[in-house]
């Protein structure tokens, strides 16, 4: 394997955002570059992150209440994607995220399959409260702010169905949460008729589908919802309302006194509201309006440098990792999709029965078509010596062995940076044409599902992409 240059290299990554409200698709240029000296390990890092295209903004297309139109959103992709003159097949990375209440609609898996020809060789396709949190959070400039201010930031990203929250601590992600409070709880017609309210707010208001209102009749409702983030952030004793709209979690302050941070289409119309309080036809003018005249704006608070935008840019510019320096790959066929991980307790990965414990866990992944690959993660050792390694290799085998033998190859994730070292003796032990791959740099947990594309930087790296799947 040859040691990276120092020249920088590009990754081309997209993100296409379906939300409650709006789809929007965004492709960002990610420069990769070895930041270690020539007589140094390889330390490669995404050095620069550059947005090279925005697509319009556009309603999410429904052919009712629990369907999407997933025709429509292909079109609306086609469309930015012929806008932007880039090819689809050049894209190498980034995400597919379908959010909000839209991640709930019944045809959700069809709306990803009829994205699939967009989304060259290594884009996922997800969804998930806390992986959108995150998103919103980073995309949003939240992260950023915390770590360049060393600070305690939270950030609510408010869309149509949902406000998702994320709490970053120096820059690095303590908890995430989520909330049923958006700006289309509630959908009106052109002449204020209510043609829909979300089933999270039965019980908590007199309004009906099919009654007309006034802009002073919507309001109790939206005050409710202005003071159910209140509380989220810590400026009001929690009451047993929060609790009736946490779809998800809430965050955990703690003794923390984050500052605020605002992001999603009605954070976008806070600051600079429309002439008219119906401009969208639901509540989420009000809502901004709401949240721009509260006790919120009292405490520390920033606008997210990107709003209505952040979730998109998350996706295409901050879902993609790097595994490098030391990993080891053999005979393995890149890009690899939609693999679940299985991970060990610190415990049972230093226990001389790891072997069996694998083999006993594998079996969860064999309940249907008798098995699958499988991503096995674990923490490894800073310094590992030599007789660990092989200890640790032997135990991999070993309690790999069915998988091996039914033709699976080997796929391991190390958070320390022994990728190589365990790699390659593993590759020792196995027969020569059963693919390994051994990344490190990367933690994992039972749950999680891992993407894996191409190998850059004269194959040093490997982009990976980290993501929960929860649609049904």
């Amino acid at each position: 394997m040859c040691n990276p240059s120092s020249d920088p290299e590009a990754l081309l990554s997209v993100g296409i955002d379906i939300g409650t409200t709006t789809t929007q698709l965004i492709l960002s240029r990610l420069v990769l570059k070895n930041q270690a000296s020539d007589f140094a390990v390889p330390d490669i890092a995404i050095a620069e992150k550059e947005v090279l295209f925005r697509s319009r903004i556009h309603f999410t297309p429904l052919l009712d209440e629990r369907t999407i139109d997933a025709e429509g959103v292909r079109r609306i992709v086609d469309e930015e994607y012929a806008r932007s003159g880039v090819d689809k097949a050049a894209v190498q990375t980034g995400a597919v995220i379908i959010t909000g209440e839209t991640a709930r609609k019944e045809n959700a898996r069809q709306v990803l399959s009829a994205l699939s020809e967009f989304a060259g060789d290594f884009v996922v396709a997800t969804a998930g409260p806390a992986l959108e949190s995150v998103l919103s959070g980073k995309g949003s400039g939240a992260a950023d702010y915390s770590r360049q201010n060393h600070c305690s930031v939270l950030n609510f990203d408010i869309g149509g169905g949902t406000s998702n929250l994320a709490l970053f601590d120096d820059g690095e992600v303590a908890d995430t949460g989520c909330l049923n409070v958006g700006g289309r709880l509630i959908k009106l017609s052109p002449e204020h008729v209510i043609t829909y309210i979300s089933p999270v707010l039965e019980g908590l208001t007199a309004l009906s589908v099919g009654q007309g209102v006034s802009r002073e009749e919507l309001l109790p409702v939206v005050n409710l919802l202005c003071g159910v983030l209140i509380q989220a952030a810590g400026l009001a004793p929690q009451t047993p309302l929060l609790e009736k709209f946490i779809t998800d979690k809430t965050v955990s302050l703690g003794r923390r006194t984050p500052v605020l941070s605002f992001s999603g289409g009605v954070a976008d119309v806070m600051g600079n509201s429309p002439p008219d309080w119906d401009a969208y036809g639901d509540i989420g003018v009000l809502l901004g309006q709401a949240i721009a005249a509260s006790q919120l704006m009292k405490a520390p608070h920033i606008t997210g440098a990107e709003t209505i935008r952040a979730t998109v840019i998350g996706a295409g510019s901050h879902s993609t990792q790097l595994s490098g320096s030391t990993i080891h790959f053999h005979d393995a066929v890149f890009p690899m999709k939609n693999l679940p991980v299985l991970s060990v307790t610190e415990e049972e990965e230093r226990s001389p029965t790891l072997s069996q414990t694998l083999r006993q866990r594998l079996r969860w992944f064999q309940a249907e078509g008798g098995g699958t690959q499988v991503v096995l993660a674990l923490r490894g050792e800073a310094n590992p010596r030599f007789s660990r390694i092989c200890q640790l290799a032997d135990a991999i085998a070993e309690g790999f062995s069915d998988q091996l033998a039914a033709g699976y190859g080997l796929l391991i994730a190390v958070r320390h940076d022994m990728g190589k070292a365990l790699g390659q003796a593993l590759s020792y032990r196995l027969d020569a044409h059963t693919p390994v791959v051994c990344l490190d740099g990367i933690s994992l947990q039972t749950g999680a599902y891992l993407d894996i594309g191409m190998p850059a930087m004269h194959g040093s790296v490997l982009p990976v992409v980290v993501k929960t799947l929860i649609l049904t």
